[in-house]
């Protein structure tokens, strides 16, 4: 990935890999995300001093071509010039892409960063609404100052949402959310309900946020203690995965427990407990206890969860710093920094440097089936050698992978691009070395230390994909959302013809009530075509409650005599596609 030296322009415009050697740089913890069409945008911060002392800021990366190339876009959160600039903020990068088109053409893309003059003031939103060709910066958006570990969520074509630990109210995790594309922030909730205060007075670790684009469910990862009765316990850990779920927008939420390990030593703030939605509105959350990989799922949007089941297999006897990215119904891909050491005594931070680390990549293509098959290779070289700290800020040992990475798989492909940290040396045509640093840049006599830390890609290239698992169907119930606005019903169901023939008929039930859809397009649905209803006639006897789950089911009558019938759950919401 091209980003240095850390002069404005100097590597705008940078296509990597390349013949010429100027795919280089001094990047960590990246993030990653798609848009619908299958276009990938990444971004991860200068933390490394290279030139003229100059550290701090964001860079962001466009692919077009299914993550093969690369292109350095202009820097979204910095107002430096010449060499000697000044970039206001850079911590803890996060990424988001809306799941719908702006007035322009195009999907608004969101740059999440923390303020490093002064330190943590502040959360800085940048918004690019042309493609990343240029940016616009909010300083202010976290409502509530001295904040850290952001993360950022993007729906419908202007929501945009962030979350943020607020250390001035005993650590806190809010949600602010935005309607007009990151330029103000007006709408503010705390992620814990009333009954589960108890979460706050520094008692948890934040996990990422993560929204529904097709019912507009907010959820926001964390883990923490159990119950209230925890708050003065000496020795516990954040033994609990917890979830927080708005089905309002974000005006408020509500806690569910995901899983609680009984030995409360166990902690799974582990950097970080990571939450995916896939197309069918299940939710996943992996997290690990400093030596496997776990995950839960929910079908009925948080509310109720089943779990855990481990993840990692051998070679990768411990396994750190989860992602995940979901995709059509009960599909998954996870990947984490793998070792094949483990000794049942030390923590990663201790290990030796025998131990050395790969970036893990592992699919599911049944993750809504308990104990189904995870598949499991390894997607890099090796990245690093010896410890690896997750203390964040507070860290002792050695922080050269950073606290976390990303992994986005293409809507369109189904095929994942994975983003990542190493400090090794490589200097090979696709990798060459960073001759830039505060030590002299990176070379034979510096591997595995700061002055060679950098962002690379992995990207999948063949094997099964997200997209695998939905061979077998005819079609594909894409969108599902049913709300309560202006206290009436609204429902609305997109379905995809996916299959080799013709639709020339759907049916739909909800709860074993008849329903009719005035489908847009008109029926017949050719391959690759997609039809639309939305409807507030409902079936009379139909008892409707905000927060309840109804089944709907959607049955097609195909060209050549054939039927295919396929079930969904919806969650009756309250208003939460207003302002979108």
């Amino acid at each position: 990935m091209g980003g240095n030296p850390f002069v404005v322009g100097n590597s705008v415009g940078t296509v990597c890999p390349n013949t010429v050697g100027t795919c280089t740089n001094t990047e960590g913890e990246p993030a990653i995300r798609a848009d619908p069409s299958g276009n990938f945008y990444g971004s991860s911060e200068n933390v490394f001093c290279v030139v003229d002392r100059q550290c701090g800021g964001t860079f962001a990366w466009r692919s077009t071509d299914n993550g093969n190339h690369f292109t350095t876009l202009p820097l979204p959160d910095s107002v430096s010039t010449g060499s000697n600039g000044f970039s206001p903020a850079g911590g803890d990068t996060d990424i988001a892409v809306a799941p719908v088109r702006n007035n322009n053409g195009f999907y608004n893309i969101y740059v999440a960063s923390l303020a490093t003059a002064p330190p943590l003031a502040n959360v800085y939103v940048s918004t690019s609404h042309d493609g990343g060709a240029s940016w616009v910066l909010n300083p202010t958006g976290a409502t509530i100052p001295v904040d850290d570990r952001e993360w950022i969520a993007a729906d419908g074509a202007n929501k945009v949402c962030v979350s943020y630990h607020a250390y001035a109210t005993t650590n806190n995790i809010f949600v602010d959310c935005s309607y007009d594309g990151g330029t103000t922030f007006t709408q503010v909730a705390n992620a814990f309900d009333p009954t589960h205060a108890f979460n706050a007075l520094y008692n948890n670790e934040i996990g990422n946020l993560a929204i529904d684009p097709n019912n507009h469910l907010i959820y926001q990862s964390f883990s923490s203690i159990a119950n209230a009765g925890e708050e003065t316990c000496l020795n516990c850990s954040t033994h609990v995965v917890w979830i927080a779920v708005s089905i309002d927008g974000g005006i408020s939420f509500t806690d569910y427990q995901v899983y609680i390990k009984p030995d409360v030593t166990v902690g799974y703030g582990h950097q970080f407990v990571n939450v995916s939605v896939d197309q069918a509105g299940s939710v996943y959350l992996v997290y690990n206890d400093n030596h496997n990989m776990f995950y839960s799922y929910s079908t009925t949007f948080g509310q109720s969860w089943n779990g855990p089941f481990r993840i990692n297999s051998s070679p990768s006897n411990t396994a750190i710093f989860p992602w995940s990215s979901a995709g059509p119904a009960g599909t998954l891909d996870v990947v984490w920094y793998g070792s094949s050491y483990y000794d049942g005594v030390n923590p990663p931070d201790s290990y030796p440097m025998t131990a050395s680390w790969q970036v893990y990549f592992a699919q599911n293509l049944a993750a809504t089936t308990p104990n189904s098959k995870w598949s499991q290779t390894t997607a890099s070289g090796i990245v690093h050698y010896g410890g690896v700290c997750e203390s964040g800020v507070t860290c002792t040992g050695n922080r050269d992978l950073l606290d976390d990475f990303g992994v986005a798989a293409s809507p369109t492909t189904g095929f994942a691009t994975i983003i990542y940290t190493s400090d090794q040396y490589v200097n090979s045509a696709n990798e060459p070395a960073q001759p830039f640093g505060s030590g002299g840049g990176c070379t034979q006599s510096s591997t595995n230390s700061v002055e060679c830390s950098h962002t690379d890609i992995a990207v999948q290239t063949g094997g099964t994909s997200l997209l695998s698992a939905t061979t077998k169907h005819h079609f594909q119930i894409t969108k599902t959302d049913f709300e309560q606005i202006s206290n009436n019903p609204s429902l609305t169901i997109q379905v995809t013809n996916i299959g080799n023939e013709a639709i020339n008929a759907l049916t739909a039930q909800i709860s074993g009530l008849p329903l009719n859809l005035p489908w847009t397009p008109a029926l017949s649905l050719q391959p690759g075509q997609i039809t639309t209803a939305t409807t507030g006639a409902l079936p009379a006897t139909l008892l409707l409650a905000v927060g309840t789950i109804y089944t709907v089911t959607i049955t097609a009558n195909l060209s050549d005599g054939t039927t295919e019938t396929q079930t969904v759950s919806a969650i009756y919401t309250l208003g939460a596609g207003i302002g979108l």
